[in-house]
């Protein structure tokens, strides 16, 4: 009987594929991995964005979800967080599955990309991405799920990865102690982005 489980990371843009992300966590779950997505963290600038890597760094394998939207764009890198964090699972020779979505498939309006610049940029994401060996194009939800489970049963039996034992306790306490750091880092940024937009607001309040 196989011990080991797999922390896989869930990389998208969020608003337009929070449905998709659901159901490839739900399919992770149900094929024994640790989904590590960060949900409702969504970096936007370098601090959060650090917090992430932090939390790739301990993943076995990355999952990327491509829709029509590129995302938020770091100023420093001109590219989107996204593109940002599959950079870094690549340069951290992470294995990669990506999941683009059929281009005939047609999606509401709000959930397409209308700014030229970034549709160049997203272009040039999905080409690069869908390199990867462990690359698949979906057409719907349910196609997106099928696709997922096969890829990470696949990844699990020809990419060997360390993952953690579910009897080695000084495994599990670390991998605790991890999870617990990057918790309290996580909620210190909130606590930042909350007072500074407190203090934002006290400020227009005070010069109205």
């Amino acid at each position: 009987m196989d011990n080991i489980k797999y922390q896989v990371f869930i990389s998208s843009t969020y608003s337009d594929l929070a449905k998709e992300r659901k159901q490839v966590l739900d399919v992770l779950l149900m094929a024994d991995c640790i989904p590590a997505g960060m949900e409702n963290f969504v970096a936007t600038d370098d601090e959060q964005f650090n917090v992430i890597k932090k939390v790739i760094d301990l993943c076995d394998y990355y999952i990327l979800i491509l829709g029509r939207r590129y995302g938020s764009v770091n100023e420093k890198t001109g590219i989107s967080y996204t593109e940002m964090e599959y950079n870094y699972a690549i340069d951290k020779e992470i294995p990669v599955l990506v999941f683009a979505l059929d281009d005939s498939v047609e999606i509401d309006f709000e959930k397409i990309e209308t700014d030229d610049i970034k549709k160049g940029k997203l272009a040039e994401f999905k080409s690069k991405a869908m390199r990867n060996r462990l690359a698949s194009v979906w057409k719907d939800q349910a196609d997106l799920m099928g696709k997922v489970a096969i890829a990470i049963m696949q990844a699990k039996i020809e990419i060997k990865r360390p993952g953690w034992h579910r009897g080695n306790n000084i495994e599990i306490e670390r991998l605790q102690k991890q999870i617990k750091y990057l918790e309290e880092e996580k909620e210190n940024l909130q606590k930042q982005i909350s007072f500074g937009s407190i203090r934002e607001k006290d400020s227009n309040f005070e010069s109205a």
